[in-house]
This record gives structure tokens, sequence and C-alpha cells, in this order.
């Protein structure tokens, strides 16, 4: 910008000077002003370069920030506005010339080819480097997608592979353990074994149940996440897990009543069973918490190995009626759960409280 300035303000501006030390004093004052404004021409491009092509009006010292400003607005190829500065510009050098007193340049038609030669130069560099930089910008957005689909490919190759060897290994424990099975058989139903026989077997089944428990160990590791060694599916809750999600929602605000009489009878509630307990009773507090808000609920898990498991959540109804999207959707798949055990689960209302009532018997 200082060189373009500097040789377009070598000769207009001492003849200025001794015309008039104002016109000069000007001149050079809205250049400086240019140099300044021309910063801001990427938050406002149109306007920014419209006021330094108005500077050049009595300011040659503008030129330079006029045409960085003129080229940053080509950049952004909005014909209407290059073509609005590229007139704009044309008719600013004959109001200059006609200001400011020049050396005679030879027929207006000569410097009017100059000036619409030098301005489409100016303009059509910027609409150059706008294109150039669309095109870098696109090669590297597709660049960047052909990266990210080719490591979606590889993991995708990596899971199915791992998927594969999963089910091999699956097809070899499940031989395994019919071997141990078989071999145990056969000791339960041969009377005739003696000792040595019968050490033989045994040490068959013992080495068929290592084999199927490296087997085991193996599946477990193709199905844990490569970077993390984290099962790729978490754990499922259980029944011991119901003290931990009952403590969570109290963090959260609900009042909760958490009576477990089964933890006293001592006797260990299968995770089969454990689990769908659990689902009940989160089923029953996400209700709660949604359909009742600000009321207290109060949770009874009971039940033996010869009654089954029974389980009782009960809440005051909620003072308006609910218009959740999907209400009652979780009772019917619970209710679908506890059945395929051999259960029930029913939800009343009884003397202005909501109950709902589980049963599952206590066979794995």
């Amino acid at each position: 910008m200082a060189l373009i300035s500097l040789l377009v303000c070598l000769t207009p501006l001492p003849a200025a000077w001794r015309e008039a030390h104002w016109l000069a004093m000007a001149d050079v004052a809205l250049g400086a002003a240019a140099f300044v404004l021309v910063f801001f021409r990427r938050r406002h491009p149109m306007a920014v370069a419209t006021v330094i092509t108005v500077f050049g009006v009595i300011s040659s010292t503008a030129s330079g920030p006029g045409v960085l400003a003129a080229v940053s607005l080509a950049t952004r190829r909005v014909w209407w506005q290059l073509a609005l500065i590229g007139a704009l510009n044309v008719g600013i050098s004959f109001v200059y010339a006609g200001l400011v007193p020049t050396p005679d340049n030879g027929p207006w038609w000569v410097t009017l080819l100059v000036v619409v030669v030098i301005t489409v130069a100016i303009l059509g560099w910027g609409a150059y480097i706008g294109s150039r930089r669309e095109l870098l910008w696109t090669l590297k957005n597709r660049a960047e997608r052909a990266e990210a689909e080719q490591e979606l490919r590889t993991a995708q190759a990596r899971t199915t592979e791992r998927a594969r060897i999963a089910r091999e290994m699956h097809d070899v424990l499940a031989h395994r353990i019919s071997q141990v099975s078989m071999h145990a058989s056969a000791l339960a139903f041969r009377t005739d074994l003696d000792a040595e026989q019968m050490r033989a077997s045994a040490t068959i089944i013992q080495d068929t149940a290592h084999q199927a428990l490296a087997d085991l160990r193996g599946v477990l590791g193709v199905l844990r996440d490569p970077e993390s060694g984290e099962p790729l599916e978490p754990p499922q809750p259980t029944y011991r897990d119901l003290a931990a999600l009952v403590e969570a929602v109290r963090g959260a605000g609900l009042k909760v009543t958490y009576d477990d009489r089964l933890g006293d009878s001592g006797e260990e509630l299968p995770d089969v069973i454990g689990r769908t307990v659990y689902r009940i009773v989160q089923e029953g507090m996400t209700n709660a918490v949604r359909h009742a808000p600000g009321t207290a609920l109060r949770i009874v898990v009971s039940g033996s190995r010869d009654q089954g498991v029974s389980v009782e959540l009960r809440n005051p109804l909620g003072l308006r009626p609910t218009t959740t999207p999907g209400a009652g959707l979780g009772l019917v798949g619970l209710s679908e759960r506890a059945e395929l055990r051999g259960g029930t689960l029913a939800g009343t209302r009884e003397d202005g409280a909501w109950v709902l009532r589980g049963w599952i018997p206590w066979a794995a």
C-alpha cells in the first residue's frame, strides 16, 4: 500500500502543494485515514471500499489502501459490488483530475482507457484470489471428508472382523462346554469305573474347562474397546444396585422411602430376576418424578425363594394430568418383561395414590 501510494502521489502531491497548501494537507490526512480504515475491510468490505474510493476525489495517497480494499472486496465475487466499485473508481479518477492540477496525459479517452484497464486488472486479481481460496477450501474439505470416511471404513472393517472372531470363538466355546457336559454325564452314569479311570475322566473335564475359560477370556478380549480396554457393553444393573439408584434419585430431590425386606432373608437373588426388579423400580421412580413431582415415594421389596419377589411403589397422584408424550409405554414394556419371567406387573389408583405392584417368581 505504501509503495503504490508513493508512486501515485509523486507528481500530483507537489503540484497540489504549489496550488493550495490545504489541498495537499487534506490529501495526506485522508490518505492516513484510509491506511487506518483499510484494516476493517474484512468486517465491512463494501463500506470500507466505497469510503476509501471516495477519498480519492482529492487524495492521491489513499490509492494504496484503495487498491487493497478493492482487491479484498473482489475476493467475495459479488458482481454488483464489483461493478459499482469499478464505476465509482473510474468516475472518481476524472473528478480528481479536474480538482487537482496534474500534467497533461493526452486525450481523455487515453486516460479513460488506462483507468479502466487498471481497475479491471485490480478487480480481476481479487476475483482470482477469491476463486483460488474457494478451490483450496473445497479441496481441503474433500480431503478431510475422504480421510474421515477412510477412518470410518477402517473402524467398520475392524468391528466386522472382531465380530467374526467372536462368533468363531463362541462356536469353539460351545464345543468345549459340550465336551465338559458329555464327560460329566458319563461320570454320573458309569458305575463300573475304578479310581484311576475316574481321575482320568476328571482330568479331561478339568482340561476342557480350562480351555473353555481361555476361550471365554478371548471372547471378552474381542468384545472390549481397543483404546480404553473397557467392555463394549457395560454390565447390566441388578438387585444389588438398587440402593445406589435410590440414593442417586434422592440426591436429585425426590423424597424416597426404601424398605428392603428381601435383603434380610440372607438369600442371593439371581441376577436375571434382579435386573427385572431393578428396571421396575427405575421405571416407577421415573414416572413419579415425571407425573407427580414433589410427592413422596415409598418402595417396598420383599419375598423369598418360595414366595417369589414382590415390588410395590406408592406415591400420591399428581395435581394435574400429564401430557408427556409416550406416557405409559415404559410400563407396557416392563409388563411384557415381567410376564416373560412368569410374573405380573400392574399399576392402579388407590385412595388418591398411584400404586405399582410387581411379582416375579424366584426361579432363574
